[in-house]
């Protein structure tokens, strides 16, 4: 009797499932999608209600034709996609290439892959949801609509070399972080002055300790100055004292984005290495499916963990807790991330372990006790003027939940709450107690504004917004990322002064101190690119950039996939207004400059201004009319148009710089297309990173010149001047490098590479041309 055929979307899955079925099933990989909308003319067919026109790619030719084949010989086709929107499309699609019935054919779920799982699975199956498959595909055909109408737009209204691209989702999230950065710049700092007295009084065990009450902040040195001297001579007594119960609670296990959030915030992992352990975790069979937006656990789960925190903790420990999903969308049959076994407390990879163990302890956390706490709050009242001073403490009497897991906080949520830092224990102290001080301070702080998103927390917006779904966060970054709207990077503080005035023995010091402000590590900063591009889509596509408008195209899909719309329909409803503005922008917008005036150059009288040229951000002065040719400079990397003043300007126009002559020719270093270089005798040499063109010495450059010169004649074979043309040695043997072109030399011409002449280098560039080496596509990740 022939097996069944069980189709699932990657290898490893494959294996571990195949070991759980048995002998009845072959379980096969379809390697995620199979099929994939035409490049040609879009792939949608606009007037026939927007029918998708499907190719199988050609690097999944080989894998379509094995199932074909195997399917053929197969008992039955089963179909065990993922259990998200996507994974629903791919099994419509293995339906429509293997010839199979979507209204027949058996298609399972599962949340994770464990033996009970599969085979309760295999137990119930249902058929393929068109549904939510019609949402896959609203949502694929939407973005190809918007991508290919509007990002012609953009080549023609901007001169750029690289390949300008818009998309519904990711133009948006480059204005959120866009818009983060405006605000940030026109921040100014506003300066307060925080007052905060240290007293001394007895622990429960007679000894000395200090501890500290704050008071009023004052708005300015003058008014922090008066209240100090209105403390001179002063007793200090405790007025009051209120001690109250509280309590924290646990956070709801994760979902997709706060998994993504939380391993950004404690393990410093970015969204996509996040996913990409997630799925290790999940195909291993040690979690449940990582695509989702519920914080529901099973009973059966619950259950487990209620187990195993009593066994590992007490009973005490133990509090069951169901979570309410906050995104309407979210569907309760699917599960929070968890682990699939609760007694597991790690795994031995050491790649995905301390992933595995956050989402463990979060899930463990979720249904444990509150930890409970003792506030104390003790006022302290000044003899020589009317304002009260507040010391505060807290006391853990139950750790409950924080036994096993403490959240973390992003930037934004310290800068809203204030200062940082948990309070401490006070001493005990008595309503009249005398407090002897020991010094009082006002030390100067300073405003900050909201921090620049990190990758967590631009997906924390996101969904706060609305904008996007589970398996469309880490796609969303990493192509901002790859298309230059957005740079990740670290920023150097800078060095602020700030003043302290020092109250002791009645007695006032004035000092001031130094401190590092605006260091930020892993943040992400808007391009000028990304800048200029966003306020021409703003302009002109105001739609798509809305943040309403985009979460309500999300809504859509959900109604789409809850068969409430049909998703042609809602398409049609998009597609022509946004047509209009493709065409009256084509026609009537002006060519994108980007540009700021900063000045007039001294020397020429002409005009110096920071602007977006085909190569990037950079200044210049003069204009393209003028008699004389204009002088260009290339911004710094952290360097911007809407920032960079006009000293800053100028003073790029030092390059190209002459540090002297190296074996009777001139050393040169200047900035180009690819980056800072130096020149010497007709020839040039990377300066990479390492040192600064505007800052490095002949000193340090000399012996660049001598190494890369060295290095670069290892590698030469032999060089055709005129034509431009050399034979050069590669990590793969000798090749033809002719510009910015390599042609790989045949394998029987390599050994006797030295003696090719001109016309038979020629001659292999022009069969190489002829005959291209076909390219062996990478298989794509399953997703």
């Amino acid at each position: 009797m022939a097996k069944n055929l069980l189709i699932v979307e990657s290898p490893a899955k494959a294996k571990t499932i195949e070991k759980i079925l048995g002998e009845d099933f072959e379980v096969k990989s379809c390697y995620g999608h199979i099929r994939d909308l035409e490049k040609d003319d879009m792939g949608i067919d606009i007037k026939n209600n927007y029918r998708p026109r499907y190719i199988v790619p050609q690097d999944k030719e080989k894998v379509v034709k094995e199932l074909k084949s195997i399917a053929k010989k197969s008992g039955e086709v089963w179909l065990a996609t993922d259990e998200d929107r996507e994974g629903e499309a791919i099994s419509w699609h293995l339906c429509e290439v293997l010839g199979l019935d979507p209204g027949t054919t058996k298609r399972i779920v599962f949340h994770e892959i464990t033996k009970p799982a599969i085979q309760s699975a295999v137990n119930r199956p249902r058929t393929v949801d068109m549904n939510l498959v019609n949402a896959q595909q609203a949502r694929r055909v939407l973005d190809r609509i918007v991508g290919f109408e509007l990002s012609p737009v953009l080549w023609r209204k901007m001169s750029m070399k690289n390949n300008l691209s818009a998309g519904r989702v990711q133009s948006v999230a480059v204005r959120i972080i866009a818009e983060r950065e405006r605000e940030i710049n026109a921040f100014t700092a506003v300066s307060s002055f925080k007052i905060e007295g240290l007293f001394t009084a007895k622990d429960v065990t007679g000894k000395a300790v200090t501890f500290s009450a704050e008071g009023k902040k004052q708005n300015s040195a003058e008014n922090a100055e008066k209240f100090l001297q209105s403390c001179f001579k002063a007793d200090y007594t405790v007025s009051d004292i209120q001690v109250k119960p509280g309590k924290k609670t646990p956070a709801a296990p994760f979902t997709t984005s706060t998994l993504q959030q939380e391993a950004s915030r404690k393990l410093g992992y970015s969204v996509s290495r996040t996913m990409l352990l997630a799925q290790k975790l999940y195909e291993s069979g040690k979690i449940t499916y990582m695509r989702t937006d519920s914080v529901n656990l099973s009973d059966l789960a619950m259950d487990a963990a209620a187990n195993q925190i009593k066994s590992q903790y007490g009973d005490k420990y133990h509090q069951a807790r169901k979570f309410k999903n906050k995104n309407e969308s979210a569907q309760e049959a699917h599960e929070a991330i968890r682990p699939t076994y609760m007694d597991a407390l790690t795994v031995d990879d050491a790649d995905v372990r301390r992933l595995y163990e956050l989402i463990w302890k979060r899930t463990m956390a979720s249904q444990m006790a509150d930890a409970e706490l003792e506030k104390t709050t003790a006022k302290v009242r000044i003899s020589t003027n009317k304002e009260e001073l507040t010391a505060s403490g807290e006391v853990l009497k139950f750790d409950g939940f924080l036994k096993v897991y403490r959240e973390d906080r992003d930037d934004d949520d310290i800068v809203e709450d204030g200062e940082e830092g948990q309070e401490g224990m006070l001493p005990p102290l008595t309503v009249g107690q005398k407090l002897p001080l020991k010094e009082m301070r006002a030390v100067e702080r300073f405003s900050r504004p909201q921090p620049r998103y990190t990758e967590a927390s631009l997906v924390k917006k996101l969904e706060e917004l609305g904008i996007g779904r589970p398996s469309t966060y880490a796609p969303t970054i990493s192509t901002i990322l790859k298309r230059g709207y957005v740079e990740k990077r670290d920023k150097e503080g800078v060095k602020r002064d700030f003043r302290i005035l020092l109250l002791k023995n009645d007695h006032i010091e004035k000092l001031v101190e130094q401190e590092n402000t605006g260091a930020e590590k892993a943040k992400l900063f808007p391009t000028d690119l990304g800048l200029v591009v966003t306020d021409f889509l703003k302009q002109y596509f105001d739609d798509i950039m809305d943040y309403h408008f985009t979460a309500r195209i999300e809504e859509e899909f959900d109604e789409v996939a809850q068969g409430k719309m049909q998703w042609s329909k809602m398409i049609d409803d998009f597609y022509n207004p946004f047509k209009k503005d493709v065409e009256n922008t084509i026609e009537n917008a002006e060519r994108i400059k980007g540009e700021r005036e900063l000045g007039i150059d001294p020397a020429s009288g002409k005009k110096v201004v920071a602007r977006m040229g085909r190569y990037g951000p950079m200044v210049q002065i003069g204009d393209v009319n003028d008699e004389e040719k204009p002088r260009f400079a290339k911004l710094k990397n952290t360097q911007s148009i809407e920032t960079i003043s006009y000293d800053e300007a100028m003073e790029l126009f030092r390059l190209p710089r002459n540090l002297g002559a190296f074996e009777e020719k001139d050393v040169t270093v200047n900035i180009g297309r690819f980056g800072p270089y130096i020149a010497h005798d007709g020839k040039f040499y990377s300066l990479g990173k390492e040192f600064d063109p505007y800052t490095i010495t002949y000193d340090q450059a000399a012996p660049i010149v001598v190494e890369k010169r060295a290095a670069k004649e290892q590698r030469t074979i032999k060089v055709f001047e005129k034509e431009k043309i050399q034979l050069l040695r590669g990590p793969y043997g000798p090749y033809i490098k002719q510009g910015l072109r390599n042609y790989k030399l045949p394998k029987e011409k390599q050994e006797t590479a030295a003696d090719l002449t001109l016309e038979e280098v020629k001659a292999i560039i022009e069969e190489v041309k002829a005959n291209p080496p076909k390219r062996v596509p990478r298989k794509k990740k399953s997703s």
